[in-house]
């Protein structure tokens, strides 16, 4: 049987792969625009995401686990997807924005799984609850951009 420990550091594993695939989805995209604010805002997040990769790693050494590496198997589908939604639409804007924004949701929705859980003890879920709050931020941003 799985104890709450290991059930919290799972947990935290599975953000920090969303997070890792939220770093070089951001970093395609911004390969992918020719905007220079959309590079800007793209960058940003991506140095978001390594920084939330970083607290969340530190967190489950604390919890006496190995840090994580690496990314999820739907981020590399993802990626892959939008490598060819870029190719299709030309680099359109709005496309890559979109793009972004399904990539916002996807992460959100691992942050409210985890947050509705009660596998994550109080030092963690303070974590949780901050980076939640900074992607769901991200997530309106971007949905700003696109409009």
């Amino acid at each position: 049987m799985e104890t709450n420990r290991e059930k919290e550091i799972g947990a935290l594993k599975n953000l920090i792969e969303y997070n890792n695939d939220r770093v070089e989805g951001y970093q395609k995209a911004a390969e992918e625009t020719e905007h220079a604010d959309l590079k800007s805002l793209f960058n940003r997040f991506s140095a978001q995401s390594m920084k939330f990769s970083s607290e969340l790693n530190s967190r489950i050494v604390s919890l006496g686990s190995e840090p994580v590496e690496g990314t999820t198997n739907s981020g590399k589908i993802y990626r892959a997807w939008m490598d060819v939604k870029a190719a299709l639409t030309g680099k359109n804007r709005k496309a890559i924005l979109s793009s972004c924004e399904f990539g916002e949701d996807v992460a959100l929705k691992s942050y409210e799984d985890v947050l509705q859980g009660n596998d994550i003890a109080a030092d963690s879920r303070k974590i949780v609850e901050d980076q939640a709050r900074h992607i769901r931020d991200a997530h309106n941003e971007i949905k700003i951009c696109g409009m």
